[in-house]
């Protein structure tokens, strides 16, 4: 009964192990493109059609990366974007019969996935999912631990240097959060922090008049001879 107890610990214990850790909400950057190469175990993603196209009813449009033997692969439902038009004139018939043909090409996709992850050794991690035509992936809302996000200035937003950068879920003493990301996209080319520009001087012109290095100032070229001429009246005065 003991043993029992204990195997049954120790398979509720793993299971809870292998649970994917939700990462906090993605900082914001403006102006920058976010890609992934590689997607952690668990990662769910959902494919959208393009204007003008329309998913098959009842098709499922999500996709998840999942752990197998050979590593991780994505796990493929049967989906396919088709002409709006083509659609509404197909009649019910037909369209079961187009309806088989892409599960088997799907899990054909599925089988090269995973043997391209195992070339890679990407035993916790899918790598990018495959195109389907007509559709894109529309944008994460959910990471996990171990997620590295890819960012680049869009274009016209790469005055400043640096224009690409990464950040990644990570967990460091029971707290996960996004490492930190050097990136400000900007159209401005003049745009900098409160550091001035070492090659712009910060020095005032100073006019400089003809014999002299001093600012042309009636004050101060007065005050120098007012002082001379009170000393020689005042040296006489004294001997007297």
């Amino acid at each position: 009964m003991e043993l029992k107890c204990l195997l049954m610990w120790l398979l509720l214990g793993s299971v809870k192990g292998n649970k994917p850790e939700e990462c906090p909400d993605l900082p914001r950057t403006e102006f920058a493109d976010v890609t992934a190469e590689t997607y952690p175990v668990g990662t769910k993603l959902y494919y959208e059609c393009d204007s003008g196209y329309k998913r098959r009813r009842g098709q499922y449009p999500g996709i998840q990366c999942q752990s197998i033997q050979q590593g991780a692969s994505w796990v493929y439902k049967e989906f396919e974007c088709i002409d709006e038009k083509i659609l509404l004139s197909m009649a019910p018939t037909r369209e079961l019969d187009i309806t088989q043909k892409p599960e088997r090409k799907t899990q054909s996709s599925a089988h090269q996935k995973r043997g391209n992850l195992t070339e890679f050794d990407q035993k916790d991690f899918c790598g990018p999912p495959k195109t389907i035509p007509h559709a894109s992936l529309s944008l994460n809302k959910q990471y996990y631990v171990g997620q590295v996000l890819h960012f680049k200035c869009q274009s016209g937003y790469d005055k400043r240097s640096p224009t690409s950068g990464t950040r990644t879920c990570t967990k460091v003493n029971g707290k996960i959060f996004w490492t930190p990301l050097d990136l400000q996209c900007t159209n401005d080319s003049s745009y900098n922090d409160t550091w001035p520009d070492p090659s712009v001087s910060l020095w005032c012109p100073v006019q400089i008049v003809s014999g002299s290095t001093y600012p042309p100032s009636s004050s101060s070229v007065t005050l120098p001879v007012t002082a001379v001429f009170l000393v020689l009246l005042i040296i006489p005065a004294v001997f007297v």
